[in-house]
């Protein structure tokens, strides 16, 4: 039983962060905001690099791909709470009930790790060179997410076996 709950607890946790971020994001808009708009405007990259073509400086595309990180951040809190909720109603159930019930919460934290990893760390970090900015390079903080998140997603994914 301790192991259920323990699955439960820990996608709730992932629940309870991603519905944060996203509401702290939408809140403080302009704080990280700033953020997207320097990563994907390339300006704090080596300056003669050749990659630079890919910077994009047209503020609406900012605000579009700050709001669907912000979107995927709620989608995958909301998906982690509802499917931690839903793995603490079956907690009592038979095995393949209990692993039947883990559909939204491997939904959600599937989610929060694409977000991490091919958004933050593909995009960002490969695609706009995050990686070479003193200032504006979030790899660090969005690895924690994505390897917190994958541990979870990798527990969660153990099979459970009847409950003694």
């Amino acid at each position: 039983m301790i192991t259920r709950l323990s699955k439960a607890l820990l996608v709730l946790f992932v629940g309870v962060i991603q519905l944060l971020v996203g509401i702290h994001n939408i809140i403080d808009y302009q704080t990280n905001f700033t953020f997207v708009q320097h990563v994907m405007s390339m300006d704090t990259v080596v300056a003669d690099s050749p990659l630079k073509w890919r910077a994009i400086h047209n503020p609406l595309l900012h605000h579009a791909a700050y709001w669907v990180i912000i979107a995927v951040e709620l989608l995958s809190g909301a998906l982690s709470a509802a499917g931690a909720w839903r793995l603490w109603q079956a907690r009592d159930a038979d095995a393949a009930h209990f692993n039947e019930a883990k559909d939204l919460a491997i939904a959600g934290l599937v989610n929060g790790f694409a977000l991490y990893f091919f958004v933050f760390l593909t995009i960002g970090g490969e695609w706009f060179q995050m990686w070479q900015s003193q200032t504006w390079n979030a790899q660090d903080s969005a690895f924690r997410f994505l390897a917190s998140i994958g541990l979870v997603l990798i527990f969660l994914n153990q099979r459970d076996d009847e409950v003694a």
